[in-house]
């Protein structure tokens, strides 16, 4: 990676519409790096697809309960304020994406964008790295799923309409509070949760599938709410909904004690609680199968509140298989020389 001198402004006016009337404390940081590359493979039954794409590694948004944190000690940053801020940026991400569909091993499978970080996150604006990825796979014809929290996907739209009707794609919104002052103080940087569901609104009326992922599910903080996010997402014309448990694997647990603490003090010990409750004694589970979900009588209310509302909602009526997709995938033919 090599740091940028003089990177895009994310804060200034021409570059992003900030949320807040304030830019965050620390200084941003841009890396740029070439990846060698950029498809990476999924073997955990925790999450629901195989391949994902990251252009990115860090996130402005800054979400305190962000369980990518931990992934940014590999490049030698650490999980708290350099996530938010020392951002790594691949630059070659569309090119290396191009290659990677022209190899003969590669049969059109479905890719996520992203299964770390976000893909919209400001300095997208600049770099515009998700959008020519997403070219790619219109090019490719190769079907797309993408997770966010961004406002910014709504400058892709007619890309994405493209994609739906050659190829197809679907977009899950995260939204893990109906409260905007809740969604303030834990997701401090990202878009507030009511813009949120004018995502889903806009993409919904522009023929977009579109999903809430009410998540992490945090209890003693936003397990009440989760209702309220189904019913407000499907009235802004969610077709799909999923939910997760908080993760907290070391050293994101101390990262999001010490926000908790600051943000709501007199909550802090009944969230930890709870969380320890819901994870069978410990504050995090490792083993796969059971990283996203809890155990016990609690958990289990509230997976039976969460499918009943999806079930009066009209939430998730129908079943996304992506082994039922019609194959799509096809190599862009070369136009030979006329001479």
């Amino acid at each position: 990676m090599r740091p940028v001198a003089n990177p895009p402004n994310p804060f200034a006016a021409h570059t992003v519409e900030y949320d807040e009337d304030a830019a965050p404390d620390a200084k941003l940081e841009l890396f740029e790096e070439r990846a060698r590359s950029i498809v990476s493979e999924n073997d955990s039954p925790d999450v629901g697809f195989r391949y994902s794409v990251n252009p990115y590694r860090g996130c402005i948004h800054g979400c305190a309960y962000c369980y990518a944190r931990p992934s940014h000690q590999y490049l030698g940053f650490g999980a708290g304020t350099d996530f938010d801020r020392k951002i790594a940026v691949k630059i070659n991400a569309p090119d290396v994406l191009r290659d990677t569909f022209e190899r003969r091993s590669w049969k059109g499978d479905l890719v996520i964008f992203s299964g770390n970080t976000d893909c919209y996150q400001p300095i997208e604006r600049s770099y515009e790295l998700t959008r020519r990825c997403l070219e790619v796979c219109a090019d490719f014809r190769n079907p797309v799923g993408i997770i966010t929290k961004s406002t910014l996907i709504l400058r892709d739209l007619a890309l994405l309409q493209r994609l739906h009707r050659e190829a197809s794609v679907s977009v899950w919104v995260s939204i893990a509070f109906d409260s905007d002052d809740d969604g303030l103080a834990l997701d401090p940087w990202a878009p507030r949760p009511s813009r949120r569901f004018e995502v889903i609104r806009a993409l919904a009326a522009a023929g977009i599938t579109v999903g809430v992922s009410a998540s992490p599910v945090i209890f003693g903080l936003n397990d009440a709410q989760i209702p309220s996010v189904l019913e407000r997402a499907r009235e802004a014309g969610a077709s799909r909904a999923f939910s997760t448990l908080l993760r907290l694997p070391s050293p994101l647990d101390e990262v999001f004690a010490e926000r908790v603490a600051k943000s709501h003090p007199l909550r802090a010990q009944r969230i930890e609680r709870s969380l320890i409750e819901l994870r069978a004694g410990k504050k995090n589970s490792g083993q796969f199968g059971d990283r996203m979900v809890g155990v016990g009588p609690r958990w289990d209310a509230f997976r039976q509140l969460f499918d009943r509302t999806c079930a009066r909602l009209g939430i998730n009526a129908q079943e996304d298989d992506a082994s039922a997709r019609p194959d799509t995938f096809r190599r862009p033919t070369r136009q030979g020389s006329l001479f």
